[in-house]
């Protein structure tokens, strides 16, 4: 009869698991930004996984291990941005908040890696459903999240009227600017856009 003493010298020892079943988390992140950096670089047509290897410093199989095609990574990526969100603005009022969220969202929309990226996936998306549900999964994530919580802020404090239109208040808060820096690329705002902007988005939104 052996005693648990001898079992466990002669059981044998669990592995740690080693190459393929370990995935580096920094390993990760250099292929994730990599991914950016190519695609402001050469857009996603012309973007290879072999691009991306190099760029990230790493072999191809180490991108394969993580994503199967060129689209999976892109919509990984992408979809990621979403998560990550915009701050929610807390200044008091709905003109300060929209204020806030345009001088951020501006910043954002206007980074070099950014204003590249997303008109070139735009036109993707017109080709390609998959990343068209991405993207819109994105932009409406991210920028409509936080709106909506601009929106309720100013409800709770008699600000706006229950009940508006969201739909339509997303688009009077997203669209001018979106449209600005993304569509007709306005190299750069005039000054006072952002406080006009705010402004007049105030006032559209309490006549609603």
């Amino acid at each position: 009869m052996t005693t648990n003493a001898e079992e466990s010298q002669t059981r044998p020892r669990r592995r740690a698991p080693a190459g393929a079943a370990v995935l580096r988390e920094d390993v990760t992140e250099a292929i994730r930004a990599a991914v950016f950096e190519e695609l402001a670089a050469v857009g996603y047509a012309r973007m290879s996984i072999e691009g991306i290897a190099r760029r990230a410093g790493v072999g191809k199989t180490a991108v394969y291990r993580r994503w199967r095609s060129k689209l999976h990574l892109v919509l990984d990526v992408v979809s990621a941005l979403a998560v990550m969100g915009l701050p929610v603005p807390d200044t008091g009022s709905l003109e300060g908040d929209l204020r806030l969220l345009y001088e951020v969202t501006s910043r954002a929309l206007r980074h070099p890696v950014a204003s590249q990226i997303i008109p070139d996936l735009q036109a993707e998306a017109a080709r390609n459903p998959d990343i068209a549900e991405a993207m819109q999964k994105t932009l409406r994530e991210g920028q409509e999240g936080v709106a909506s919580k601009i929106i309720e802020a100013a409800q709770r404090r008699g600000e706006l009227a229950e009940g508006l239109d969201e739909d339509l208040a997303m688009d009077l808060i997203s669209g001018p600017l979106y449209w600005r820096s993304v569509v007709i690329r306005t190299p750069k705002l005039p000054k006072g856009y952002l406080a006009a902007l705010a402004r007049g988005t105030t006032e559209a939104l309490k006549a609603l």
